[in-house]
């Protein structure tokens, strides 16, 4: 196959071109692109090798004008750097992809207003649908969701009220169980170590509830402005500074209840024989420690997995879930540090 109808430098390639070089219409291109109509091999390797040979990029903002349909599916993370997330990411990539989608992610950094503007400049660009990690309370943000009409699913938190689906588990019900754990373990004076978004909020307050519902005390608090092993490593540090017959510490995260770990052997601290210390999510990492770290385990890729299979059902790609609002539950997991 000659190519004589090569874009010249500076010029983006045509579907013109393509045609051109492949010896046939613009439309059988086109048609052949978007796997429509009826195309011989032979005539789709023609096309396919004169792609390659210009460097041609389907225009898909004018194909998603056409019809309707960007092929784009977006996931708004608070951050790509807890691999608990990127195991709902994998779950709905896993679905999008056998649904011939194309996964977007963006990572919010545990800002609303970060994730605000996140939205707002997906929405303009026509996303079919929008996986969320994390319940939306801006009103703003959903209603303009809910006005454009598109599919929107909020994972990790379960709302009487979602935007519009949602799937899920109950972060008060998780925080409620570590709790009665530590409760049965003897412990009295617990502590939790999270951020202020809704879902840590949510663990604290059942947290906070079976506690005090043992006849325990209230939990002390920290709320550091990350989610690291540092940051669990001071703020088991400023509570022992505050709490010194502390007995039990929550962490919102595997992460920061590994920097609490290490803070205690770093001190001399028997874990759990002094401070039991629990995590949620069930990391590779925590496993691996001595001791082991309690935790709460989060079907994390299922989360994503059945969301995308929400998000196909939508759009018709898939079979209709049972409810538009699922609930995955959790499990605790007991080992040694506890």
């Amino acid at each position: 196959m000659r190519d004589d109808t090569a874009a010249k430098p500076g010029r983006k390639p045509r579907i013109e071109d393509v045609a051109a070089l492949a010896g046939t219409s613009p439309m059988t291109v086109s048609r052949a692109l978007r796997g429509e109509g009826k195309v011989t091999p032979e005539t789709l390797a023609r096309i396919q090798a004169a792609v390659e040979s210009l460097g041609y990029v389907p225009n898909l903002s004018a194909s998603s004008l056409a019809s309707r349909r960007s092929g784009i599916l977006a996931v708004l993370v608070p951050t790509i750097g807890n691999s608990v997330f990127s195991e709902t990411v994998r779950g709905v990539a896993d679905a999008a992809e056998a649904a011939g989608l194309h996964l977007v992610i963006g990572d919010y950094a545990y800002s609303e207003d970060k994730r605000r503007q996140l939205v707002r400049a997906l929405v303009g660009r026509r996303p079919d649908a929008l996986v969320l990690v994390g319940a939306v309370p801006d009103e703003a943000v959903r209603a303009l969701l809910r006005q454009h009409g598109i599919p929107v699913v909020e994972t990790w938190e379960l709302s009487e009220d979602p935007i519009d689906m949602a799937v899920g588990f109950s972060n008060f019900a998780a925080g409620a169980e570590v709790a009665r754990h530590l409760v049965e373990r003897g412990r009295r004076r617990c502590a939790f170590v999270g951020s202020a978004e809704s879902r840590a909020a949510a663990r604290l307050a059942g947290f906070t509830e079976a506690l005090v519902g043992a006849g325990a005390a209230a939990p002390e608090t920290e709320t550091p402005a990350d989610l690291s092993i540092e940051a669990g490593r001071v703020s088991l540090d400023r509570l022992l500074a505050r709490a010194p017959d502390l007995d039990g510490v929550f962490f919102a995260t595997d992460v920061m209840a590994v920097g609490g770990l290490l803070e205690c052997q770093k001190r001399g601290i028997a874990v759990p024989g002094q401070i039991a210390i629990v995590g949620l999510g069930d990391l590779e990492i925590g496993r691996q420690l001595q001791p082991a770290l309690t935790t709460i385990r989060i079907p994390a890729y299922e989360m994503g997995r059945r969301a995308g299979d929400l998000i196909l059902a939508r759009l018709g790609k898939g079979s209709a879930e049972e409810s538009r609002i699922i609930d995955l539950g959790f499990s605790l997991v007991r080992r040694q540090s506890s």
